[in-house]
């Protein structure tokens, strides 16, 4: 099969790979859709989990082709997106309800194949149907859920007052989630005039491009979705006496803050940071299926394999225009192998 391997830190090439072996409890999927991550970035760059070479892509559906022979649930032709998190369900942690956790815990797409491939195998308990989503919609099953994890954890309640930053598509996704949870007002901060007009049509009340226009102590939840470690620290100027700051966005592993103690115990805060999702992507599937989180207009670009060094520079450099990237492993590399033009957005269909 056709696959993109991510060699060592910086270095990712299209390969043909074996298709790996089908175990009982297995199933091998066909992948139609795979997102690329913020995750996916880090990874490329060596600064997260993952063991190399490495077959990333984590955010992916498909349709399955083989089943092993204890599946019982799934079966050849079913649509599925993919939970990606691994767990063992028999270590205390796991036990315990803490499946993200998990002493022997592994990942698709981080320390095992992911669906930056024509196929990927999956244990038949990380696989869900999606009968009557499209396969793009499919692809946000795994960031939807992390999102509904972390919600859950900053217990927003009626008539808040929140504060994104960042309007990425996770920040636009935590906008939606957060209206669900029934936020009176909700506020996001981006650089990206594009996003900013995104986060507006989205639903958010208010919208700036700089910090310095946000009122200091206002906020009873403030979150932060891009991982920047100012962006970050500046979180608790932002946080009313008593709040909440979600730290959201994946940090590089070496990052450090610098926070002043004294203003958080002045305060009285709740600083919470939310890893994976622990049983919400039945959630994620159900919101999405019911339209009360619709994604249509978050794909920007999608991409062929081979364009997946492209798409890390769109995403890196916060090109005007750019939210969710993906890869469709069946589209052909634009100019033959090897061959790369400017991408453009596609339709969402399928």
């Amino acid at each position: 099969m056709k696959a993109l391997v991510i060699e060592k830190p910086g270095t990712a090439q299209v390969r043909e790979v074996p298709i790996p072996p089908l175990g009982e409890e297995e199933v091998r999927i066909k992948v139609k859709v795979s997102g690329i991550c913020g995750t996916d970035l880090h990874i490329y760059r060596g600064i997260y989990l993952g063991t190399y070479p490495i077959i990333p892509g984590h955010e992916f559906s498909g349709l399955v082709e083989e089943t092993g022979s204890q599946v019982t649930r799934l079966k050849v032709g079913d649509r599925v997106a993919v939970e990606p998190n691994i767990s063992c369900d028999n270590c205390p942690v796991c036990l315990s309800n803490r499946q993200n956790f998990c002493e022997n815990w592994s990942a698709v797409g981080v320390t095992r194949p992911g669906g930056l491939a024509e196929y990927v195998i999956v244990p038949e308990k990380a696989a869900l149907r999606i009968p009557d989503l499209p396969f793009l919609s499919g692809a946000f099953v795994e960031p939807l859920s992390c999102v509904l994890h972390g919600i859950e954890r900053s217990r927003i309640r009626l008539g808040d007052k929140a504060l994104i930053l960042g309007a990425g598509p996770i920040g636009l996704l935590l906008l939606k989630v957060i209206r669900l949870q029934g936020a009176a007002e909700v506020t996001q901060v981006d650089r990206n005039q594009s996003r900013r007009n995104k986060a507006k049509q989205k639903g958010a009340a208010k919208v700036w491009e700089s910090l310095e226009d946000l009122d200091r102590d206002a906020f009873d939840v403030v979150i932060d979705a891009s991982g920047s470690t100012y962006l970050m620290e500046r979180t608790l100027d932002f946080v009313r006496k008593g709040g909440t700051v979600l730290w959201f966005g994946v940090p590089a592993r070496s990052a450090k803050v610098n926070l002043p103690a004294f203003t958080i115990f002045e305060k009285g805060l709740t600083l919470l940071s939310s890893f994976t999702s622990v049983r919400n992507s039945i959630q994620a599937v159900k919101l999405l299926e019911t339209g009360a989180v619709d994604v249509k207009d978050l794909v920007s670009h999608q991409l062929s394999l081979e364009e997946f060094t492209k798409g890390v520079e769109l995403l890196e450099t916060g090109a005007e225009g750019v939210l969710k990237v993906v890869i469709l492993p069946e589209k052909e590399s634009p100019g033959g192998p090897g061959g790369v033009k400017p991408p453009a957005g596609g339709d969402f269909s399928g």
